[in-house]
C-alpha cells in the first residue's frame, strides 16, 4: 500500500550540464524517459508525489503525469538546496504528511524493499537515510520537524548540512541496494542496470 504519511519530493530542476543535454528525457533501456522511469518506481509506495522543476520546464513534455504535483523553483539555478527549499515551502502548505522522502529525478533503480523499509521508520521527528557499503544514498526521509531547516537552504549542497546538524535524530539503515547511490551523470550511466545484472 502507498504510504499516506510520507510524501515523495523529486528534485528535477537541474540543467544536467555534465550529461550534455536534458537527461530527464534521456531514454532508459526498456523503461522510457529517465525522469518518468524514476517516478514510476515511486508510485507503488507514495500516495503523494511532487516534482520540483525549473521555471522554463513543461511538465507534460517531461512526462510528468497529471496526478503528480509540480512545484516550480524560480531560483533553481542557485543549486539543489534552492530547489529543495522551494519544494518544502509548497509542501508545508499543501501536504499533511508527517515526513518527506527527498529523491533525485535520475535514480530509477531503487528496489521496492528499500522504499518500504525506509517508510516504515519514518516519523515527524526523525531523519531516515539509506547506507550502501558505507555511502549515504537517497531517498532521505525528513520528518516534518526538520522542514523549517530545509526551507532555509540556498546553495548547491542540498540537505547535507541539515543532516549534519541533527545527527542525533538521524536513523541510518544499511541496505543491500546499490540503486540508492546510483544516479545518472553521464550518458553511459543509463546502461548501469544491464552492466550490473539489474
Amino acid at each position: 500500500m502507498p504510504s499516506d504519511t510520507v510524501a515523495a519530493l523529486v528534485l528535477a530542476a537541474g540543467r544536467a550540464r555534465r550529461f550534455g543535454n536534458d537527461k530527464r528525457l534521456a531514454h532508459l533501456p526498456q523503461r522510457g524517459p529517465l525522469l518518468a522511469a524514476t517516478l514510476a518506481t515511486l508510485r507503488p509506495h507514495f500516495g503523494e508525489i511532487w516534482v520540483v522543476v525549473g521555471i522554463e520546464d513543461d511538465p507534460v513534455q517531461l512526462g510528468i503525469a497529471k496526478d503528480i504535483g509540480t512545484i516550480v523553483a524560480a531560483t533553481a539555478d542557485q543549486g539543489m538546496g534552492a530547489s529543495l527549499a522551494a519544494g518544502i515551502r509548497m509542501l508545508r502548505v499543501e501536504s499533511q504528511a508527517a515526513a518527506v522522502a527527498v529523491m533525485l529525478g535520475d535514480m530509477p533503480w531503487l528496489s521496492e524493499d528499500t522504499f518500504a523499509l525506509l517508510c516504515s521508520r519514518a516519523s515527524d521527528r526523525a531523519i531516515v537515510r539509506p547506507i550502501y557499503r558505507g555511502q549515504g544514498g537517497h531517498p532521505v526521509l525528513f520528518g516534518r520537524g526538520f522542514w523549517g531547516s530545509l526551507e532555509q537552504l540556498t546553495d548547491d549542497e542540498g540537505a547535507r548540512s541539515v543532516v549534519r546538524r541533527h545527527q542525533n535524530a538521524c536513523i541510518e539503515i544499511e541496505v543491500h541496494d546499490p540503486g540508492v547511490v546510483q544516479d545518472v551523470d553521464r550518458p553511459w550511466d543509463l546502461d548501469w542496470a544491464r552492466r550490473h545484472g539489474r
